[in-house]
């Protein structure tokens, strides 16, 4: 069996923003960066918190990032050494991603030889409100040695600061820091307390937005010092109390706690893949990320679209967790699933005054959707690298398919799980809000049989106020017959003449069918786009940070699309099509697609699946489940950053890989297995949840079964 462990044995200046996604730990409540203990905001350290918002200024607003309790480093014989300050003699950082245990192991050459740091440290999943670290000091001669660490109060913001009053002092050996955001009056409080190993000397140090230990001792040859620190993370938006007083809790007590708590989620999350270390260790490292960020025990949250690694894109809440991340969690703890969905349920009222805004009925969902469901996208969301001034774009406006979205991951959780009682729990009248929403879209031309939709922003976000999207158009048709299925299964007499809309917007709805050549046109008019491939757009940029799209992109004009769109389509509703024209499509838009968002390598490998063309879709799955583990993806939309780690790639990854390759489907409400696997593989297993069972599913070469546990 393969190690879970990610390793890079050298430093490099250029890879700490890198670094600081890819050694993410977290445990829904809050993310902690995989950056060094050393480093200050100006590196991009975070601990930053689940659905916490606040606006500085008229900055866009984001997720709050809390007071960082890991600020430590070392001085000896009075000189600081610290990355990246001091060139090391060796380097190596680790994340042990089956524990969820981040460490490193830092080695300097002073005027009297060598020191040698060591952390480990862990966001505890047993306890969400704690943070644990082991820090350890040597030296291969006889010096004066300090340790500084503390809680650092002045912390990475990208459109902060938000903390406009700070409060730091300590309280019988508990040191504390709280930060005021000035927008919503929250308040974020870190707490620590150090116990050490060693006699030393301690004496404390208050700052306008930190306060720190100085920790002193005579360090002798060879000998390893270490302090252990617990610290507390709370804010006054909390819905879970905290368990235990930080001051009686031990490093390693909670170290076997939040392993413990580690391995019970791997026992069911966990895939196996025979003959091929590097798929299994890169689809595991992907469900890892999809672990962290999940907000267990955490009423009315859901997950951003960067998961927990900071406040790009807002942290707001994007499609991407009802289409690519929710799958992972109906069939592994479908309790998450249902939170994730509450958050909609919950954020109606703000969908419903969406639709207002625009002169609109019933429920339009955010494109980036924060606190309440507000929207946190603007209409001038990327920067022009040359004007340096906002560029209008139609996120907000004109996203529409979002909503239908939501139905959609409804539908999956529903199916899976046969809760039903969702429904009474306000998501009936989430759908049919939704369908309302859908109904007040369509037009009409006076000489025409149906209704279409206009002016849209489909899944290819480079082409803006399209018509007849034919992903958004079947979308719309989905949420009308869903509306309809539910309202037959529980009828109501205010919903009789919702029926006869309904019915009337599901018949007639302008559903694309495939051309002469078994393609079907993304929107009305693209075939007649100039017809060229990505690398010759991508030649025409002048700067590499340009924006794509929008009016004046250099794909806006052509048939390049950002990402899967009628893919997409085909992949959701694969039972309309044959698959013939399954393929033709895929041939067709494949080399048209520049794949510039996570989310769309992982559509292309499940069509090919479906396709039966496992060789096909490998590489693609790979390209999702590898996502955080390769450098080069794409950090700028203009000039606005936009890295992080790519949870929606890691769910789609998991999809592809047991919808797609293990062939796993639900038929007259149980699961089937049609393995389709590439030739590498010898075989898969793994553990899915289904109507209220786990269920044990092994495949290899010749059979395929799965066995209720």
């Amino acid at each position: 069996m393969i190690d879970f462990i990610l390793t890079e044995k050298e430093f490099d200046k250029n890879n700490i923003p890198w670094n600081g996604n890819r050694f993410l730990i977290g445990n829904g409540y809050f993310g902690i960066r995989g950056t060094l203990e050393e480093y200050t905001k100006e590196y991009m350290c975070a601990v930053n918190m689940a659905g916490i918002y606040d606006r500085a200024g008229d900055a866009w607003r984001e997720t709050v990032n809390a007071p960082n309790p890991l600020y430590t480093y070392i001085k000896v014989n009075g000189k600081k050494y610290a990355l990246p300050e001091n060139e090391p003699v060796s380097h190596i950082q680790m994340l042990d991603f089956e524990n969820g245990i981040h460490s490193r192991k830092t080695v300097w050459k002073t005027e009297n030889g060598e020191i040698t740091i060591k952390c480990e440290r862990f966001a505890s999943m047993s306890r969400r409100h704690l943070i644990a670290m082991k820090y350890t000091f040597s030296s291969d001669f006889e010096c004066d040695a300090e340790i500084i660490t503390g809680i650092d109060g002045d912390v990475w913001d990208i459109n902060g600061p938000h903390f406009v009053n700070m409060r730091t002092g300590y309280d019988d050996g508990v040191n504390y820091v709280t930060g005021v955001t000035g927008e919503k009056n929250i308040s974020v409080t870190v707490r620590d307390t150090i116990n050490a190993d060693f006699n030393a000397a301690v004496e404390s140090e208050n700052t306008e937005n930190g306060v720190y230990r100085h920790i002193f001792f005579k360090a002798e040859t060879g000998k390893e010092y270490s302090i252990e620190k617990i610290a507390e993370v709370t804010t006054s938006e909390d819905d879970f109390k905290t368990q235990g007083d930080i001051a009686d809790i031990t490093y390693y007590g909670l170290k076997a706690e939040h392993t413990a708590e580690w391995s019970r989620i791997w026992d069911v999350s966990k895939i196996t893949i025979d003959g091929d270390d590097e798929a299994m260790y890169a689809l595991n490292y992907s469900i890892y990320h999809l672990n962290c960020i999940a907000p267990r025990e955490l009423k009315g949250k859901s997950i951003a679209a960067r998961g927990l690694s900071g406040q790009v894109y807002k942290g707001a809440v994007f499609w991407d967790t009802e289409m690519f991340m929710i799958d992972y969690y109906i069939h592994t703890e479908p309790q998450i699933a249902k939170t994730l969905l509450q958050y909609r349920i919950d954020t109606l009222n703000g969908a419903r005054t969406k639709a207002e805004e625009y002169g609109l009925k019933g429920a339009y969902y955010a494109w980036e959707s924060q606190d309440g469901g507000y929207e946190g996208c603007s209409d001038y969301n990327v920067t022009d690298v040359f004007t340096k001034r906002p560029m209008r774009t139609h996120f907000r406006d004109k996203q529409y398919h979002v909503s239908a979205a939501i139905v959609y991951g409804l539908m999956k959780y529903i199916n899976a799980t046969g809760d039903y009682d969702i429904l009474n729990e306000g998501a009936m009248d989430m759908v049919v809000e939704c369908a309302r929403f859908y109904r007040s879209l369509l037009i009409k031309k006076a000489d025409e049989p149906y209704y279409e939709i206009h002016d849209v922003v489909g899944p290819d976000e480079y082409h803006e106020r399209v018509n007849n999207n034919a992903y958004t158009n079947r979308m719309a048709k989905f949420v009308f017959d869903t509306a309809l299925e539910l309202i037959e299964k529980y009828p109501s007499d205010e919903y009789d003449d919702l029926k006869i809309m309904l019915k009337d917007s599901s018949e007639k709805i302008f559903i694309r069918k495939p051309d002469e050549n078994g393609i079907i046109e993304q929107f009305d008019s693209y075939f007649k786009l100039e017809d060229v491939r990505v690398d010759e757009v991508r030649s025409r940029l002048i700067d590499p940070k340009e924006y794509w799209g929008g009016a004046y992109g250099v794909a806006a004009d052509t048939q390049v699309i950002k990402q899967a769109d009628v893919v997409a389509m085909l992949s959701m509703f694969k039972d309309d099509y044959t698959s013939e024209i399954m393929e033709k499509n895929l041939k067709y838009y494949e080399p048209r697609t520049e794949h510039g968002s996570s989310l769309s390598a992982c559509m292309y490998s499940l069509l090919s699946c479906y396709t039966n063309k496992p060789e096909t879709a490998y590489p693609m799955f790979m390209k999702s489940a590898k996502a955080d583990l390769i450098k080069g993806g794409k950090e700028w939309a203009g000039l606005v950053y936009i890295g992080g780690t790519h949870p929606a790639a890691a769910g789609g990854a998991w999809i592809v890989a047991v919808k797609g390759f293990a062939g796993i489907t639900e038929e007259d409400g149980k699961l089937i297995c049609k393995p389709n696997i590439p030739e590498k593989w010898q075989g898969m297993s793994f553990k899915l949840m289904y109507r209220n069972k786990l269920y044990a599913v092994r495949i290899d070469r010749e059979n395929a079964a799965i066995t209720e546990i």
